[in-house]
């Protein structure tokens, strides 16, 4: 691609027609996601350790009721979340289909002597297993994924529990999304990033689509060197409160709980996130 095709490009473009979503499986993309994940001095990839040991805490205590169960965690990323769940006593599952993610996991479980398993596939395909008490999709990622691939996954992650296990479930909110796809454009130059090692200079623009209810961004590439030009796309699907729980009623869970922020159930949203938790529905 070069600079002209941006000048000529699709002014609006369809949901998901220029890409899936941004690559996390890329061996290189993954390399540099990764050091986004593991930062203390952010929370845009992963949240940092003390939130994230809080909710794990709240998980274990207040999903969990404080008793080891069968935990699987669906785009698990660096398995930031499974390790400290397994020291807590439950053994963990995580998949995803970043490999710098899953290899980190798998280091760091191992030098820790713990017996987590950690699959590198993607959950639209995986096969997800069964007998757990938990499935869990948390920090938004639920909405990356088409409709069809989003009730998919709910409908496997429901075949995997055991009776009476419990989906939480951390989408954005629908006015999250709206927000998103109304955001200007914008653009920054840097050394290096997370979508090149090289400098390079990066737009970002959005759209939605209040027609099919997507937020579209895309991010280009510049490389300084050479002015070639690499384009990235992401969509994501908006939902309703109502629309969230008619899915999972759909996808056979009952007793949908829904808290305004993963591991409290007080207070406002984090980044346009909530958490949902629903229990598999009794045959």
């Amino acid at each position: 691609m070069q600079l002209i095709d941006i000048i000529h490009r699709q002014s609006a473009p369809k949901p998901w027609a220029e890409g899936e979503k941004i690559p996390w499986n890329d061996p290189e993309f993954s390399r540099r996601m990764l050091r986004e994940h593991l930062s203390q001095a952010h929370d845009a990839a992963s949240r940092r350790s003390g939130i994230i040991a809080e909710q794990v805490h709240w998980i274990h205590q207040e999903v969990l009721k404080g008793k080891p169960g069968r935990v699987l965690d669906l785009g698990c990323g660096p398995g930031l979340y499974t390790q400290r769940l397994t020291m807590l006593g439950h053994a963990c599952t995580g998949i995803d289909f970043s490999p710098a993610s899953i290899a980190h996991a798998r280091e760091q479980a191992g030098q820790a002597g713990l017996t987590c398993q950690y699959i590198e596939q993607d959950i639209r395909t995986a096969d997800y297993g069964e007998g757990y008490d938990l499935a869990m999709l948390i920090f938004g990622e639920f909405n990356v994924f088409r409709s069809q691939d989003a009730k998919s996954i709910l409908a496997k992650a429901q075949r995997a529990l055991a009776p009476g296990g419990f989906l939480l479930l951390e989408p954005h909110t629908y006015e999250k999304i709206v927000e998103t796809g109304m955001e200007p454009r914008s653009w920054y130059s840097t050394e290096k990033g997370l979508f090149s090692d090289a400098p390079h200079l990066m737009l970002h623009e959005n759209q939605w689509d209040a027609e099919a209810r997507v937020a579209i961004q895309r991010y280009y590439v510049i490389e300084a060197g050479t002015g070639a030009v690499t384009v990235h796309s992401s969509s994501m699907q908006a939902y309703s409160n109502e629309e969230y729980r008619a899915l999972l009623a759909e996808c056979g869970f009952s007793d949908v709980t829904f808290f305004p922020a993963l591991g409290r159930g007080e207070g406002s949203s984090e980044y346009g996130l909530f958490a949902i938790l629903a229990r598999k529905a009794a045959a």
